[in-house]
C-alpha cells in the first residue's frame, strides 16, 4: 500500500507542476521502500523500477545520461522539430508573451489576469473623443463621400491636419498628442462607427507606417525632421509592404535595393537603386512619404561580404524622380485612398532606411514588432464599431418595426439575430480591451494580434450579417437612409487586408503561438540548431526532460479535471463564475496537451496540417476571448445589469472550445493517438456545454431593443445623433419617440382591434401614410386626448419614416453618374504595375 501511495504522489506531484525530477525521486522511492517492506508484487517492480532507473538517467546529471540518452535524443528532435525560415525565426524573436503564454502553459493564472488593471482614458483624451472625433463624425455624410466625391470632404481632411489626428500616438516632444493605444482604439472605434473612409484615414498613420517605425527604430535626425510634419500632416505617410506576386508571403518580396552610388541633392553618396511594385497600399494616391519594405543587395560589396542583405525598410518622397502614385482602387465602394505604387530603379540614400544604416536587413524583425501594435488596434478597433453600431440601430429598428401588428423583436427568429448582436458585441469589445491595455503596459503581443485581427474581424462579419436579415429589405436598397450599407459592404476588406483571414487561422497564431508561447520549444529549436554538437547535447539535456514532465503534468491534468468537469482547479470566487473558470482551467490543460503531442508527432509537417492548425487556433480564441469577457466584467466592477452577456459569451466560447477541441482528436493525422486522447480530455465524453439557452438569448435580445443599461455599455463610444435627417439619427429618433408615445399607441390599436373597418369612416388604418386622418379619428372618438395629438402624430410619422427607403428616378440616377464620371478619370495602367 504504501509503495502505491508513494506512485499516486509521484503522479500527483507532476499534476501540480512539481517537476520530473521530484515525481522520479518519489517513484525510486517507492521502490525502495518496497524493498524495505518486503512488499514485492508485479506493480512495485513495474513502477518502482521504472522510477529507478530514470532517476539514474535523470535525477543525477552525468556524462551516460548525455551519452546514452540526450545525444541520440538530438538526432530525433532534429527530425521531428519544424525547421524555421529566415522570416519565422525573426517572427519567434519579435513581440512579447503575456496571457497567451499563460493559456498555452495548461495551467492559466487567474489572480494575474485579474490582478493587471485596464488602461484608462485621461482627461486628455477624453476630451479629445468629446470634442475634435465627435466634431469630426458630425461633419461626415457618407453617402456624399461615397456617391458623388469619391472622398472625404476637403474641409474634412483640414480638420485631421489641424487638430492632430495624423499624430495621436506621436509623442508630444515631436508634436504629436501622446495618446495611449487605448485612446488610438477608442478614436478609430468611435470614427468606424461614423465613417469606415474615416476611419482607415486616420487610423493607417496611426499604426503600421513609417511614424510608428520612426518612433521605434528612427535615428534621431529621422525622428526629429520627419515625425513632426507626420504628426501636423504637413506630409501624409504610407506604407507599401503587399506586391502583386508575393501577397502574403512577406519573404518572397520580389522589390529590391541595389546598393550603388548615385546623386542625391547635388551629391554623390552611397545609396540604394530600388525597384518596386506594390498594390492595395492605403494613403498611397496621396502619400508625400512612401515607406517600402524591399529586399536588399550589395553584389559590388561596398557595405559588406555578404551579396544579399535583406528585408529593409525605407522611406522614399513622393517627388523623387521616378516614383509612381496617385491611381486608386475602389474597395469595396469605401473611399478612403487606397492604390499602386510602382518605381524603376529610383535612387535614395541610405540615410532614407529607417534606422540608418545600422537597419540594413533588419526591417522585417521592425515590421513584425510593429505590426503587433497596429492588428491590435486598428481593424480590431474597426469591428467592434461594427457591431456597436448595429447593435445601436438594428435593435432600435427591431423595436419600432411592426409586421402582423406586432414589434418584430417578439419574434423569436429576429430574437435570435438580435442576442448574437449583442453578445458578440460584448465579446468583440471586450477583447479590444483587453488587448490594447497589454499594449500600454509595454507588452508587444504578437500572437493575440493576430488571434485578434483575425476573431475579431470574423465576428464583425456575422454581426453585421445578422443585423442585414433583421433590417431585411430596408437595408439592401442603397441610399442615404441606409445606415448599414457601407460597413457591410466594408466586411471583406477588414477580412482581408493586414494578413487574409485564411492564413492569420491556419498559418499564423497556432503555427506562431505553439513555438513562442511555449515554455520549452524555442531552447530545443536552438539546441537543434546549434553547430557544437556538445554545446547542443548540453543545452538538450537541459530543457527535454523538462518538456515531457511538464507534457505528462498537463495530460494528467486534462484527465483528472475532466473527470471531475474541473472542481479540482483552485480558482476566484467572485463574480460567481467559478464553473467558467474550472472548465477553462481543465480546457487550458487540454489545449496544451494537444499543443505538445502536435509538435512532437507532426514536427515541421505541421505547417501543412492546415485543418489542424486551423481548429487548434479557434481552440485558442475561445480561450482568449472567454479570457477578455471575464476580465472585462471584473474591471467594470461586476454589475448584474451586465450579466447576460457575460453569462451568454462565456457558454458560447466554451461550447465552440470544446467543439473545436473535439474537431481536433476526431481528425488527429496520427489515427492511433485519437482514442488516448479523447480518454485523457473527454474521459466521460463531450457533453455538458451547451450553447446559450433560448431563456438567456432573449434576454439578452430584449436588452438592445429596450432602452437598458447593457444598451448603454454595450453601445459605449458610438457616435450618434437623434436628427430625424440623419440616417442613423432617423431610427433613434423614431425609437424615442415610439417609447415616450407606447402608452398612446398601445390605446389607439386596441381600439382600431375593437371595432369594425366600416366604423372608422373608410380610412386605411393600417397604412402609414394615412396616419393623420388616423390620428383625428381617434381624437374624435374619444380614444386619446387632444393634448395628445401631436405628440401621437409625431412618433406615427417618424415610424413610417424609418421604414421608408431611397427612390430615385431615371434622370436623377444619370446625373448622379453623369456628376461621378466627370470627377474620376479611369486610367489604364500596364498589366504589371498593378
Amino acid at each position: 500500500m504504501s509503495v502505491l501511495l508513494l506512485i499516486i504522489s509521484a503522479l500527483v506531484l507532476l499534476y501540480l507542476g512539481a517537476g520530473g525530477n521530484t515525481a522520479v525521486i518519489a517513484l525510486s522511492l517507492a521502490t525502495l521502500l518496497g524493498i524495505h517492506a518486503d512488499d514485492w508484487h508485479f506493480a512495485s517492480i513495474l513502477f518502482g523500477g521504472l522510477g529507478l532507473a530514470m532517476a539514474l538517467f535523470l535525477v543525477i546529471p552525468s556524462k551516460l545520461r548525455k551519452q546514452e540518452l540526450s545525444r541520440p535524443l538530438l538526432g530525433w528532435v532534429r527530425g521531428m522539430l519544424p525547421t524555421l525560415s529566415d522570416t519565422e525565426s525573426e517572427a519567434l524573436k519579435s513581440g512579447t508573451v503575456d496571457w497567451d503564454g499563460e493559456l498555452f502553459s495548461g495551467r492559466p493564472d487567474w489572480s494575474y489576469l485579474l490582478s493587471v488593471k485596464h488602461s484608462q482614458l485621461s482627461a486628455e483624451e477624453q476630451a479629445f473623443l468629446d470634442g475634435p472625433v465627435e466634431e469630426l463624425c458630425a461633419m461626415l455624410d457618407d453617402w456624399a463621400m461615397t456617391h458623388e466625391d469619391y472622398d472625404l470632404p476637403e474641409t474634412a481632411w483640414q480638420y485631421i491636419r489641424e487638430h492632430g489626428f495624423f499624430g495621436l500616438v506621436t509623442p508630444k516632444a515631436y508634436g504629436g498628442k501622446g495618446f495611449s493605444q487605448r485612446a488610438h482604439s477608442e478614436i478609430v472605434m468611435k470614427l468606424s462607427t461614423r465613417s469606415v473612409s474615416a476611419a482607415v484615414t486616420v487610423m493607417v498613420p496611426n499604426s503600421l507606417g513609417p511614424a510608428e517605425l520612426l518612433m521605434e527604430y528612427g535615428t534621431d535626425e529621422q525622428k526629429s525632421h520627419y515625425l513632426p510634419r507626420l504628426a501636423a500632416g504637413e506630409d501624409i505617410p504610407c506604407f507599401a509592404l503587399t506586391s502583386p506576386m508575393a501577397g502574403s508571403d512577406a519573404g518572397a518580396i520580389p522589390d529590391r535595393g541595389i546598393v550603388c552610388m548615385g546623386q542625391w541633392q547635388g551629391e554623390e553618396v552611397l545609396g540604394l537603386k530600388v525597384t518596386w511594385n506594390k498594390r492595395y497600399i492605403t494613403l498611397a494616391p496621396v502619400a508625400t512619404l512612401i515607406g517600402l519594405a524591399i529586399k536588399v543587395y550589395d553584389p559590388d560589396h561596398l557595405i559588406g561580404d555578404d551579396d544579399v542583405i535583406g528585408v529593409t525598410c525605407v522611406m522614399v518622397p513622393r517627388d523623387t524622380d521616378g516614383v509612381n502614385a496617385g491611381a486608386r482602387h475602389l474597395p469595396m465602394n469605401t473611399v478612403f485612398m487606397n492604390g499602386p505604387t510602382w518605381g524603376n530603379d529610383v535612387f535614395i540614400p541610405l540615410s532614407q532606411i529607417i534606422g540608418g544604416e545600422a537597419m540594413l536587413g533588419r526591417g522585417w524583425t521592425m515590421l513584425l514588432e510593429c505590426l503587433s501594435i497596429g492588428r491590435s488596434i486598428s481593424l480590431p478597433g474597426l469591428a467592434a464599431g461594427a457591431g456597436k453600431l448595429a447593435t445601436l440601430t438594428t435593435g432600435a429598428y427591431a423595436s419600432v418595426r411592426e409586421q402582423f401588428g406586432r414589434s418584430i423583436s417578439e419574434f423569436e427568429g429576429v430574437q435570435e439575430a438580435l442576442e448574437q448582436i449583442a453578445g458578440y458585441t460584448y465579446m468583440m469589445d471586450a477583447a479590444r480591451v483587453f488587448t490594447a491595455s497589454m499594449l500600454d503596459r509595454g507588452v508587444r503581443p504578437s500572437v493575440p494580434s493576430a488571434l485578434l485581427k483575425y476573431r475579431n474581424t470574423d465576428l464583425m462579419r456575422t454581426v453585421v450579417n445578422h443585423s442585414m436579415d433583421v433590417v431585411a429589405g430596408r437595408g439592401v436598397i442603397t441610399g442615404p437612409r441606409n445606415f448599414m450599407a457601407r460597413i457591410y459592404q466594408a466586411v471583406p476588406i477588414a477580412i482581408t487586408v493586414e494578413g487574409a483571414n485564411i492564413l492569420t487561422r491556419s498559418l499564423m497564431v497556432f503555427g506562431q503561438g505553439a513555438i513562442r508561447c511555449h515554455p520549452y520549444i524555442v531552447e530545443e529549436i536552438e539546441a537543434a540548431n546549434m553547430d557544437d554538437a556538445a554545446a547542443a547535447v548540453d543545452k538538450l539535456d537541459g530543457v527535454f526532460f523538462r518538456h515531457i514532465a511538464h507534457t505528462s503534468g498537463n495530460a494528467l491534468r486534462a484527465a483528472a479535471l475532466g473527470l471531475t468537469f474541473g472542481t479540482l482547479a483552485s480558482v476566484p470566487t467572485r463574480g460567481e463564475l467559478k464553473r467558467y473558470y474550472r472548465q477553462l482551467t481543465r480546457f487550458s490543460a487540454g489545449f496544451a496537451l494537444l499543443t505538445d503531442v502536435a509538435l512532437l508527432t507532426q514536427g515541421g509537417a505541421l505547417k501543412a496540417r492546415q485543418r489542424l492548425s486551423g481548429h487548434m487556433t479557434d481552440c485558442l480564441v475561445q480561450l482568449y476571448y472567454a479570457s477578455a469577457i471575464i476580465k472585462q466584467w471584473h474591471e467594470d466592477g461586476y454589475p448584474e445589469t451586465h450579466r447576460a452577456a457575460v453569462e451568454w459569451g462565456l457558454q458560447s466560447c466554451l461550447h465552440d472550445l470544446q467543439e473545436h477541441m473535439r474537431r481536433v482528436i476526431d481528425d488527429f493525422p496520427v489515427k492511433a493517438l485519437r482514442w488516448p486522447l479523447r480518454l485523457m480530455i473527454f474521459p466521460l465524453g463531450p457533453i455538458g456545454l451547451r450553447k446559450p439557452s433560448s431563456e438567456l438569448g432573449t434576454t439578452l435580445a430584449n436588452a438592445i431593443t429596450a432602452n437598458t443599461a447593457l444598451r448603454d455599455r454595450l453601445i459605449e463610444g458610438t457616435y450618434f445623433n437623434n436628427h430625424p435627417s440623419d440616417p442613423i439619427g432617423r431610427v433613434l429618433n423614431a425609437w424615442q419617440l415610439a417609447n415616450d408615445t407606447q402608452a398612446l399607441r398601445d390605446q389607439l390599436h386596441k381600439a382600431v382591434r375593437q371595432r369594425d373597418v366600416n366604423e372608422l369612416d373608410g380610412i386605411a388604418l393600417l397604412m402609414g401614410h394615412e396616419r393623420r386622418e388616423l390620428v383625428d379619428w381617434a381624437v374624435s372618438n374619444g380614444v386619446i386626448e387632444e393634448s395628445d395629438r401631436k405628440q401621437l402624430l409625431d412618433a406615427l410619422t417618424a415610424l413610417y419614416d424609418v421604414i421608408r427607403v431611397d427612390a430615385f428616378d431615371a434622370d436623377g440616377l444619370k446625373d448622379i453618374a453623369a456628376d461621378a464620371k466627370g470627377k474620376r478619370k479611369v486610367v489604364e495602367r500596364p498589366a504589371d504595375q498593378y
